[in-house]
């Protein structure tokens, strides 16, 4: 192969991963400002009604994250198909993809409305907000499935090598709950019940946006409409792994706050900020792990096992490069954004070392966000899950000995760079071999 087409080659898979990325990177970043906006309107009703909000919206964030795997697994799915050339098997794929989502959302729906009180106490809020928890929860659990539908049916049009329209259908359901929280929170009245109501409408906004794109693809593939046992439980079947894995890794942001909160007030504190950037920049890399998905499977599905090599090779470069981007303007940029998350110095002081480590380890944590979505774009999910599981037990034990060994926070930041390098690893050996690269419009 010439230097040139190595070249051409190169831009040719820049331009697919940066179509694909950038639109995703929007849609990513739009998803937490509903939280942030309702907190935002809430907060100037009094400080339980914002206390009420925030636990309400925790329990909510992991109640509905786990189920992330309804847009990796149904992305993975469709995009095998349609590197198969099978665009209406795509589509169909997809809508089974929606209807999982929705019998899901039944059980959870029921499970939240029972169980909010319960769910208030267990996360700590007190006798003031405890009303304003239950209440939020109840109202946006009327929303669950909406936003199940639109996981799903954002699986389906990322599978088809679309993310331009989720991110306008993310902006639109963005400035959507802004303005009816506005009207309902503070115009009609409703207080906390109307920020709610305001969030499970957008939503509902959004899942109908999404519902009428599937919709007339399938009409224009001859796709049926109707739920097929067999297609959902195909996609039960490959989800089921991802739930693993991503269980296992909110197991890890769990406990490493749970130690924190061990530390001391001031070392919680700055672990909240690191975590904050921590996940900002996880979005950033997250929407080139996303786009490996859809370009992994539509290549492995049209049996293009060097197209699928190449634009791996590619991905990572993009991704140890936009991580040692990020890393440099975490350490770069301290001065200015650290004062506006907190004043006090000696959570500043704290702040020093977490963000170095966190900036650290931000070329390594490209190359894991870039190598998760490969895999899952192959389907190789019981190996996702493995590795999860295999990671959570060595972080484990480093992050619960900080404590004893008085490392602080330091100590704990280190154990989290321990879970990337680990999760790394595992990850980069899979990816070495050959057993992920399975070819055809169905993974076998």
């Amino acid at each position: 192969m010439t230097a040139t087409s190595t070249d051409a080659g190169r831009r040719r898979h820049d331009r697919e991963i940066l179509a694909l990325a950038i639109p995703a990177f929007g849609a990513l970043v739009a998803e937490p400002l509903f939280l942030m906006a309702d907190s935002a309107i809430v907060g100037h009703l009094g400080t339980s009604q914002l206390a009420g909000v925030g636990v309400a919206s925790a329990a909510l964030t992991s109640v509905t994250g786990v189920f992330v795997f309804l847009a990796y697994a149904t992305t993975a799915a469709v995009a095998r198909r349609i590197g198969a050339g099978d665009r209406r098997a795509a589509v169909q794929q997809g809508i089974d993809g929606i209807w999982l989502a929705l019998a899901l959302s039944t059980a959870v729906v029921a499970l939240t409305l029972l169980l909010a009180p319960q769910v208030a106490d267990v996360l700590g809020a007190s006798q003031t907000a405890t009303p304003y928890a239950v209440t939020y929860l109840r109202i946006s659990a009327l929303g669950i499935p909406a936003m199940l539908m639109v996981m799903a049916a954002t699986g389906v049009l990322r599978g088809l090598q679309d993310t331009r329209t989720p991110l306008l259908v993310a902006v639109a359901g963005f400035t959507a709950n802004i303005a009816l929280n506005v009207g309902l929170v503070y115009g009609a009245g409703l207080g906390v019940a109307g920020s709610a109501w305001g969030t499970v409408l957008a939503q509902t906004g959004m899942a109908a946006a999404y519902v009428a794109v599937v919709v007339r693809g399938a009409r224009r593939e001859h796709a049926s409409l109707r739920p097929d046992a067999a297609g959902i439980r195909a996609g039960a079947k490959a989800g089921g792994p991802l739930l693993v894995r991503t269980i296992s890794l909110r197991a890890v942001l769990m406990l490493a706050t749970a130690v924190a909160a061990r530390l001391g007030d001031d070392e919680v504190a700055a672990h909240q900020i690191t975590m904050t950037l921590f996940s900002f920049l996880a979005f950033a890399l997250d929407a080139i792990a996303i786009a490996g998905q859809a370009i992994i499977g539509r290549y492995l599905g049209a049996s293009d096992v060097p197209g699928a090599k190449a634009a791996t090779r590619r991905m990572v470069e993009w991704g140890i490069g936009s991580g040692v981007v990020l890393g440099l303007l975490v350490v770069v940029a301290r001065p200015l954004y650290v004062p506006l998350f907190t004043p006090d110095p000696a959570v500043q002081a704290q702040l020093d070392t977490a963000l170095l480590l966190l900036a650290l380890s931000q070329p390594v944590s490209g190359l894991v966000f870039v190598l998760d979505g490969v895999l899952m774009g192959a389907g190789d999910g019981p190996y996702l899950a493995w590795a999860a599981i295999a990671t959570l037990a060595v972080f484990a034990p480093a992050a619960l000995a900080v404590p004893a060994t008085g490392a602080g926070l330091a100590g704990l930041w280190w154990a989290m760079n321990l879970f990337m390098l680990v999760r790394g690893a595992f990850l980069v050996w899979r990816a070495r071999g050959g057993k992920w690269l399975v070819t055809g419009a169905v993974r076998g």
